[in-house]
C-alpha cells in the first residue's frame, strides 16, 4: 500500500482512470458489435450509420487515452473495411 502522500493520490487517480476507462471501452465494444451485426445481416444502410457513429467515438476513446491512437485507427480501418465490402 502507498505511504507517500504523492504515492497515495497517484493511487486514487489510477482507480478512477481506471473506471472511466472501462466504461468508455464497454461502450465502444457496444458500438463495434452495432457495426458488425448489421455487416453480418448485410445491411448496408444500417452498417453505414452505425460506422458513423462507431468511428468517432473510437477516436474519442482513443484521444481520451482509453486506447492507444494507431489501435483506434486500426478497429476503425478494419470497421471501414467490412462496411466498404458491402458495396
Amino acid at each position: 500500500m502507498a505511504t507517500h502522500h504523492s504515492a497515495e493520490k497517484r493511487a486514487r487517480q489510477n482507480v478512477t482512470r481506471n473506471i472511466r476507462n472501462a466504461s468508455l471501452r464497454s461502450g465502444i465494444k457496444t458500438r463495434i458489435k452495432t457495426v458488425l451485426e448489421a455487416v453480418t445481416a448485410k445491411d448496408k444502410e444500417e452498417a453505414a450509420k452505425s460506422l458513423q457513429i462507431a468511428a468517432p467515438a473510437i477516436a474519442r476513446a482513443a484521444a481520451r487515452g482509453a486506447f492507444h491512437k494507431k489501435t483506434a485507427s486500426r478497429r476503425i480501418s478494419r470497421l471501414a473495411k467490412k462496411v466498404n465490402a458491402l458495396h
